[in-house]
């Protein structure tokens, strides 16, 4: 299924670099010790500027709901609908959420509240994308 492609600028390219290395990082704020997501030039949470690190997660969380697309404007898209989008709730911090695809999943069948880990697909030569496939 083709999927968009980032484009990562200053603040995003640590989050892209980190996929192409089929890891998940999330910004830190040194200040507040809170995880972030997406990526931002400021802690969201105590506005801290300058005191952001990336850090490693595990990469596992669960479905917390899920729509089925069935008529997108992403021309790219048009050829896979129906497909399912969830959202996915990060394990570490119930607060950062994804969204997913959910590769290996029949549309419309997600089962809500089911764990996830995150994989990395290739969306065109050397760029991997997070994406979330359901375990046991």
């Amino acid at each position: 299924m083709p999927k968009l492609i980032p484009v990562p600028d200053d603040v995003s390219k640590p989050f892209w670099d980190a996929c192409n290395k089929e890891k998940l990082v999330l910004q830190y704020c040194k200040s507040c010790s809170k995880l972030q997501h997406p990526p931002q030039r400021a802690c969201k949470e105590c506005g801290a500027d300058g005191n952001i690190e990336w850090r490693e997660v595990n990469g596992r969380g669960k479905i917390l709901s899920y729509v089925v697309v069935h008529d997108t404007r992403q021309l790219l898209r048009v050829p896979d609908q129906p497909f399912n989008i969830a959202v996915i709730q990060l394990e570490e911090d119930p607060g950062i959420n994804f969204l997913s695809n959910l590769p290996g999943t029949v549309v419309d069948e997600v089962p809500v509240g089911a764990k996830v880990q995150v994989e990395f697909e290739l969306v065109m030569p050397g760029q991997l994308i997070n994406e979330w496939r359901v375990i046991d």
